[in-house]
């Protein structure tokens, strides 16, 4: 779904009002290869034209399947995100003095509810995604001569563990001892 800037002139009294069903998984597959699967956006929304600006605000809701990402099984992560952005012309953005507020420019004279929308999956996606009995397990995985360990245990092993001496340079080390007991 797309607006251009002369069509959203006519709302200047009146906000835009929309609800829609989006179909992005195709486009949001080639943008990130590990999504497996997102089912149809559900978007229900304002745009407001507002002077120097158009407010966008709406709400999705959708699940996307993606990879767990300590054993690659497939896990549904639902999404119900409100999104607010603020858009503004090339011409406005120059005439604009300064802003504390994020705005996006307007390549095109077109705003893109669909580029928005796909945006906001990929950055509302986390980096770290468990499947339910990996979060409720406390086993991490491990291997034939390796283990995932958690941060605080690899700080204890390393306090707790010498530093294991070459046997080749045991004889150094002793004369090393023998030079401190001499001062």
């Amino acid at each position: 779904m797309k607006w251009s800037i002369g069509e959203l002139r006519r709302y200047k009294d009146e906000p835009l009002t929309f609800s829609e069903t989006l179909d992005v998984q195709a486009t949001l597959k080639q943008r990130d290869s590990e999504i497996l699967a997102v089912t149809p956006v559900q978007v229900e929304g304002l745009l407001t034209v507002d002077g120097m600006e158009y407010l966008l605000h709406y709400r999705l809701k959708t699940t996307v399947t993606v990879p767990s990402s300590r054993s690659l099984e497939p896990v549904d992560l639902p999404l119900d995100i409100a999104v607010d952005e603020v858009f503004m012309t090339r011409e406005q953005w120059a005439s604009l003095e300064e802003s504390e507020e994020e705005i996006i420019v307007l390549e095109n004279e077109l705003i893109d509810l669909n580029n928005s929308v796909e945006d906001n999956i990929l950055l509302a996606i986390p980096m770290q995604i468990l499947t339910e009995a990996e979060q409720n397990s406390t086993q991490l995985p491990k291997g034939q001569d390796w283990e995932v360990i958690t941060e605080d245990d690899f700080i204890q092993q390393q306090t707790e563990s010498k530093p294991a001496i070459d046997p080749r340079l045991a004889k150094l080390s002793a004369l090393l001892d023998e030079s401190k007991t001499d001062d």
